[in-house]
């Protein structure tokens, strides 16, 4: 058994979240395997209830190899805390995530980032502001992170594509996109350099208890937290007091007193994070940690209608099985596992890898079709 497999056969057990497996792995001296193999005495002694006790003694093995062959696919890793690729910035913070399950750029997790955040039912002024901070920091070199929702998120990666890169955090698996209607935008996110991470393996869904959890992850990539525009209910106030608490840069865009979309971010500035009102008054901020990645902006990045599919010659067996399958049809995800014979599970995941490469394409009411244009 590797570290790696013991690890997430860890993680699958309920309530063993990072501070929790941390303590249970300070207790074998780092030692995964160790730590699966511990005893009920030792995963009591760190919070553990029959639930996860009894996951830890039976792991579904089935679970943790295919999560293991997920990996095995171009672009598609996983890392963990002691791998250099790591990102220092976020293995520094409380609770830094086990493992990282991504699609994309893994190196982009190591460079300076800039989160920016927001309601996900903002005004046109707010979305467009967003998308203007977002091109011109991605400009100057900064890779902007945000957490692929609709709204500010979205006009915050739709703006760093323009001249950039920019990097999702996802609230489930890395092999399933949330919101669907984001689909074609994280598809644009690979194709351009960028990534998507999480710390939920592949298989995992959306849960609304993720959403929140997830958003310590977009605060600890980064140099400093932008929030544009939110009520005093936004979630994204979550991501903001996450940065504080982690010693990281928070600001704020100010609005008119009488719009609700600004008052989470004039909560934000008399809580003491800095008002903000050009480009250069945020980097002015974070010169002095930033000055070494500066550069000047660049002429305009092609956009993504201009930016070829990726090329991919070395598909598995079982992925050109979902090719095979799919033809010239457009298929229901059913109707490809009945055709393919392949485990529904692994379907969903292949199907999403295919799309993000260029060989296959979503279409409304959940069906795909294949690609017959990339080489």
């Amino acid at each position: 058994m590797s570290d790696l497999r013991a690890l997430l056969a860890l993680l699958q057990a309920p309530g063993l979240g990072p501070r929790r497996l941390q303590k249970l792995l300070d207790q074998c001296e780092d030692d995964a395997e160790a730590a699966l193999r511990a005893g009920e005495s030792i995963w009591r002694s760190v919070g553990l209830g029959d639930q996860a006790i009894a996951a830890l003694r039976n792991p579904d093995w089935d679970r943790v190899d295919a999560t293991l062959r997920w990996a095995e696919h171009e672009r598609t890793w996983i890392l963990t805390q002691n791998e250099t690729a790591y990102p220092p910035r976020l293995a520094a913070i409380s609770a830094a995530p086990p493992l990282l399950f991504g699609v994309g750029n893994v190196a982009l997790l190591s460079e300076p980032q800039i989160a920016i955040v927001g309601t996900r039912n903002p005004s046109p002024d707010g979305m467009q502001t967003t998308r203007a901070f977002a091109a011109h920091l991605a400009s100057m070199g900064l890779v902007i992170t945000s957490g692929l929702a609709l709204g500010i998120d979205t006009a915050a990666h739709t703006g760093a594509l323009e001249q950039g890169r920019t990097l999702a955090v996802l609230g489930n698996g890395p092999d399933q996109i949330y919101p669907p209607a984001n689909r074609g935008l994280a598809r644009q996110i690979i194709e351009q350099d960028g990534a998507l991470i999480s710390e939920y393996p592949p298989g995992v869904g959306p849960h609304g208890t993720h959403f929140p959890r997830r958003n310590r992850i977009i605060s600890g990539l980064s140099y400093g937290t932008l929030v544009t525009e939110a009520t005093q209910r936004s979630g994204s106030l979550i991501t903001a007091r996450y940065a504080a608490e982690q010693g990281r840069e928070v600001f704020a865009i100010p609005g008119s007193i009488h719009n609700p979309l600004a008052r989470g971010c004039h909560a934000l500035i008399r809580e003491g994070a800095k008002l903000i009102d050009s480009v250069d008054q945020l980097l002015e901020e974070l010169v002095p940690q930033l000055q070494a990645f500066m550069r000047e902006p660049p002429a305009p990045r092609p956009t993504a209608s201009a930016t070829p599919a990726p090329v991919v010659d070395d598909l598995d067996a079982e992925h050109q099985q979902i090719l095979a399958t799919l033809g010239q049809e457009h298929l229901a995800a059913d109707e490809i596992i009945a055709r393919s014979g392949l485990p529904a599970r692994d379907v969903a995941s292949m199907l999403l890898l295919l799309e993000l490469q260029g060989h296959v394409s979503s279409h409304p009411g959940g069906r795909y079709s294949r690609c017959f244009n990339t080489r």
